[in-house]
């Protein structure tokens, strides 16, 4: 089998920052590359180690390791283009209780 450059995913594993809040005026996860590797279209962010739970009040900062997979050229462009269909579906929303007079 002859490898396709631009279908082929590239795996790269660094640490990370996990930091999670779960509280009445927040509730997120969010995590930091250490490496500082910009994330483009298409790629994938696996966060290793066991599930994380935290209690409501709490908020926690961890560290973990992370591999990062590079999508290739062609589901590159494929998520650019599916990404403006899949935008306008948010323009149907409303956040109204009722019907509109």
């Amino acid at each position: 089998m002859i490898p396709i450059p631009f279908l082929i995913r590239r795996r790269l594993l660094t640490p990370c920052t996990i930091e999670i809040e779960h509280s009445e005026t927040s509730l997120h996860a969010h995590v930091d590359l250490d490496s500082g590797i910009a994330l483009r279209p298409g790629d994938r962010v696996r966060v290793h180690g066991a599930p994380i739970r935290v209690v409501f009040g709490d908020k926690l900062t961890l560290r973990r390791d992370a591999t990062v997979e590079r999508a290739g050229w062609l589901e590159r462009q494929w998520t650019r283009i599916a990404a403006r269909f899949e935008l306008s579906e948010l323009y149907d929303v409303s956040f109204t209780p009722g019907r509109l007079p």
